[in-house]
């Protein structure tokens, strides 16, 4: 498929003939009550059918699946397509709960093994975090979630842990599927089956994550999320973590997600041994970036986006987790963290790359140095088409983002993005 620019946010979601022709028929079905079920006890008794599995070792789940779902009914405003996508990925999370259980009592070496060294990027959406996340993740030794394995990250029935093959093919699929449904959004975001995926999604199994509303409008929930103790969350995806580390060993793990600015006291209680790089870019720059990803990503589920909507949702939210972050860098050590400059990342990658394993005590060689060189010549900025976006696309002002994040800039030297294009770094709020 040829590459495709990208500009601005759409005035109306994209829809092939076919899915629209498929919603049409689905807004008939639901006219007399027949639409997908989003209800958690209609949820729960699907994901135990389809793996003819009961035990869930605890319940804690409940409260959060029930949040989500309500907030889904009530806010969300899916399309048929949305709504079938959105049933599938929740029974396949409740699925993947009950076949964890079933593969500890199996296997409970597994609980042993250890989760010493793992290097978390943690920068807001759009600081150079995939560039840096696939860079790192492909050196010697480094384990990162591949998105093929955050779709499924257990066996499937007849596999073996090392013989993966119907699973790399059903995130083929899953591939070719978002590129028909949204064809552009890979100029925004690269969605791959082979390359390092955020590990948001396995949190998403705890349905405890940021990723919710970033594909569809749910304030309630969004809003119940932040109040919540992650934990139960964390504690999971440190399971996942080891499950993914019987199945392909590592010496150490690469985790990338924004979703852990918010929540970085916990992510250090859960894993003692992790150290955290922040990245940093102007953020009148990535504001506009990220909401034009959410705009674009949004419209595979719903026919109802609006811009301006997610500019102010998003805005906030930023502000928020930005602030989080800061009050909790504040309480932690502060050798735990690492500062990055998308710029000095652009500029010198090998030299910004070697300082984040001296940091994190890893070796950079020859071996480190060779699958840096070749990162840099595959991973090529705009394969998939140009990303074109303005904040006045969303509703937003350079005065809304200054508003919120000030003393973020000024804290961490963040230069305005036009003046590094200009040769200059000066910095300021």
């Amino acid at each position: 498929m040829a590459a495709r620019d990208v500009h601005g946010p759409p005035e109306r979601p994209f829809r092939p003939r076919a899915i629209a022709l498929f919603n049409a028929l689905g807004r008939a079905v639901e006219g007399v009550g027949l639409s997908a079920s989003l209800s958690p006890d209609d949820l729960i008794a699907a994901a135990r059918r389809t793996t003819g599995l009961s035990n869930f070792a605890g319940e804690g789940f409940r409260e959060p699946l029930g949040q989500l779902s309500e907030s889904m009914e009530r806010e969300a405003r899916l399309s048929p397509l949305g709504r079938m996508i959105m049933r599938g990925q929740l029974v396949r999370s409740l699925a993947s709960r009950l076949r964890v259980v079933q593969l500890v009592d199996r296997h409970p070496g597994i609980l042993d093994i250890p989760i010493d060294r793992v290097v978390v990027i943690a920068g807001l959406q759009r600081t150079g975090t995939t560039m840096l996340h696939r860079h790192l993740g492909a050196m010697p030794g480094a384990r990162a979630l591949l998105a093929w394995e955050a779709l499924s990250p257990l066996p499937l029935a007849g596999e073996t842990p090392g013989d993966p093959r119907k699973r790399i093919t059903m995130a083929r699929m899953a591939q070719r599927g978002v590129r028909y449904l949204a064809p552009q959004f890979f100029a925004i975001h690269p969605v791959e089956y082979d390359q390092p995926e955020e590990d948001v999604l396995l949190l998403d199994h705890s349905f405890m994550s940021q990723a919710p509303e970033a594909t569809m409008h749910v304030p309630s929930y969004a809003a119940w999320l932040e109040k919540q103790d992650q934990r139960p969350a964390y504690e999971h995806l440190a399971l996942l973590m080891r499950i993914l580390l019987w199945q392909r060993p590592g010496t150490h793990w690469v985790l990338k997600t924004p979703h852990h600015l918010e929540f970085l006291e916990t992510l250090i209680e859960v894993f003692p041994g992790a150290r955290v790089v922040q990245t940093h870019r102007d953020p009148r720059q990535t504001t506009a970036s990220f909401c034009s990803m959410v705009t674009h990503g949004r419209g595979i589920f719903s026919d109802h986006v609006s811009a301006h909507e997610v500019g102010l949702h998003w805005m906030r939210k930023i502000g928020h987790v930005v602030h989080a972050a800061m009050a909790s860098r504040e309480r932690l050590p502060h050798d735990r963290f690492l500062d990055v400059s998308y710029y000095d990342l652009l500029a010198d990658p090998i030299g910004e790359l070697a300082r984040i394993h001296e940091f994190a005590g890893l070796p950079f060689g020859d071996a480190e140095r060779a699958a840096a060189e070749h990162t840099r010549t595959t991973q090529v900025q705009n394969r998939y088409g140009r990303h074109e976006y303005s904040l006045a696309d969303f509703g937003l002002a350079e005065r809304d983002i200054e508003r919120e994040l000030a003393s973020y800039c000024v804290l961490h030297k963040i230069p305005r993005e036009q003046d590094v294009r200009r040769g200059r770094r000066d910095t300021g709020g």
